[in-house]
């Protein structure tokens, strides 16, 4: 908790960052409709854990945190891909 410095980030940084997201929200809409099969799927997810990537660093400023609250975070995104990687291979061998 020796951190308690105040973080501002711009309205620009904001805008930015909102503008990023919508754009990669039409991706996945628009990846729906293209029929990728089952790289559809592949697709979404990746684009879900970049959005959130984005909101974990940005409007929750993780970017400002501790090396080891990030590293934890860090170590969640890698459970999850490997939970999504095991739950594709039984999807593909079945």
């Amino acid at each position: 908790m020796k951190n308690h410095e105040n973080h501002v980030s711009t309205d620009s940084l904001n805008w930015k960052v909102l503008v990023i997201l919508l754009i990669l929200t039409t991706i996945s809409i628009l990846a729906v409709k293209v029929h990728l099969g089952a790289y559809t799927v592949a697709l979404a997810l990746i684009l879900a854990s970049v959005k959130v990537t984005i909101v974990l660093t940005y409007f929750m400023h993780l970017k400002f945190e501790n090396s080891l609250l990030r590293l934890m975070v860090g170590g969640v995104f890698l459970l999850f891909a490997v939970v999504i990687a095991i739950t594709f291979i039984d999807y593909f061998f079945r």
